[in-house]
């Protein structure tokens, strides 16, 4: 039996013999929807066409470009993509899954088209919300290996433009699961503009925004290293903050007063 294998099943898991630092029964999993920017179809900035073309997946500014979150991580020292699939729906362009090589935690990372942003929405706060969960197969990079995972991911994660800017969702997403996730939302303003969708959903916010941002993944990054870690929401917002202060070239007090970790 393969590593992968050990790490990555249902409930019947599994003991990896990791540091203790890192020492957990079964793999936490996140999942993390990206809606590709798109100068056409979302009230963004405009970005460079070859950036901001919603249905280009591998040159996106969110996906595919340097910061965006599948090259981002497919370039982290502490990550490894273990599997990657295209067009899974007519708006899911692509799903990458990653493994933690340190700790076994699971990244499941998905590229909607930029014109079905409310698409994207709507599944992260189903996710959020543990309303039918999915539950995701994948084949192995090499090709010889399946892997499930569990339906339910620990930490739900939103990537891109504040599409709640531009127009409502329309449903409410209740909590159907018990325990509840921790969210992630790398968007503009988002704590004023999710707030009322992810209370109803249950999902607690692990980090949000006050205002303006870029919503790349070196932000992300960081915070899932603390998240890992089990670190306090402060500590990883101060990650959050530091990270995008280097990259964004601001100032740290600046940085933290764009990152929340509370309601």
């Amino acid at each position: 039996m393969t590593r992968l294998a050990r790490i990555i099943g249902t409930a019947a898991a599994l003991s990896l013999p990791f540091c203790s630092a890192f020492a957990q029964t079964k793999p936490r999993t996140v999942h993390v929807f990206v809606a590709l920017a798109d100068n056409q179809h979302q009230g963004i900035i405009p970005v460079p066409a070859v950036l901001g073309n919603g249905e280009d997946a591998g040159r996106n500014l969110y996906w595919g470009a340097a910061f965006g979150v599948r090259a981002f991580f497919k370039k982290s020292p502490e990550w490894k993509e273990i599997s990657t699939v295209q067009k899974l729906k007519t708006y899911l362009l692509e799903r990458s899954l990653f493994e933690h090589r340190a700790s076994g935690t699971i990244l499941v990372a998905d590229a909607y088209e930029g014109s079905e942003i409310k698409q994207a929405l709507t599944d992260f706060f189903r996710s959020a919300a543990g309303m039918n969960p999915e539950v995701i197969s994948f084949t192995s990079t090499s090709g010889d290996e399946a892997i499930s995972l569990p339906p339910s991911a620990d930490l739900v994660v939103y990537v891109g433009h504040d599409g709640l800017m531009d127009f409502p969702l329309p449903m409410e997403f209740p909590n159907s699961a018990g325990a509840n996730r921790s969210a992630i939302i790398l968007a503009c303003a988002s704590k004023s503009y999710f707030r009322n969708l992810l209370r109803k959903a249950g999902a607690q916010p692990l980090l949000w925004t006050t205002g303006l941002m870029a919503p790349e993944a070196y932000t992300l990054k960081a915070a899932l290293d603390g998240w890992i870690l089990r670190e306090s929401n402060e500590r990883i917002r101060q990650r959050a903050a530091g990270a995008y202060a280097q990259y964004q070239k601001c100032s740290l007090a600046a940085a933290l007063r764009l990152f929340s970790d509370s309601w």
